[in-house]
């Protein structure tokens, strides 16, 4: 049996009260789900990334400089491929499955490791995870400069 937590009890009533009252968004006010996911993965990114890549993701973070390398400009993934952005590939990168060939050693934390410790204790830790680096992946993928 569904229990209802205190949000989500909130957020059935206002659902409820929006649809009585016929009040709604416009839907150009709505954000996306995409949106919505690249907007969750900047504290993420702040969090755990800016260190190393800098708050503007351009590779210079207040750690940058005790790196054998220096931390790749992450707003220039697309650029550095053909105008596509690897999304696959950063995936792997952040959670650790794929490496990076310019850092060397293992410079860079694996993200993926890591967040899957964090949610441990939790029966949903798998698709936290996944949901975590793939708010990371959108993220980065949003930042990319313009051709």
């Amino acid at each position: 049996m569904k229990t209802w937590s205190p949000r989500g009890c909130v957020r059935l009533a206002l659902i409820a009260t929006c649809a009585l009252w016929g009040l709604r968004a416009p839907v150009e006010a709505q954000p996306s789900a995409e949106q919505e996911v690249m907007a969750a993965g900047k504290p993420v990114y702040e969090q755990y990334c800016a260190t190393c890549h800098g708050g503007d993701a351009k590779g210079g973070g207040v750690a940058s400089n005790m790196l054998t390398v220096k931390p790749a400009d992450l707003t220039m993934i697309s650029k550095k491929n053909n105008g596509t952005f690897p999304f696959w590939r950063m995936y792997g990168v952040i959670d650790g499955r794929e490496e990076i060939r310019a850092h060397g050693t293992r410079d860079m934390p694996i993200w993926g490791a890591e967040f899957r410790l964090q949610a441990a204790s939790n029966i949903n830790a798998q698709s936290q995870v996944r949901g975590r680096i793939l708010e990371l992946v959108y993220y980065l993928q949003s930042i990319q400069a313009k051709e």
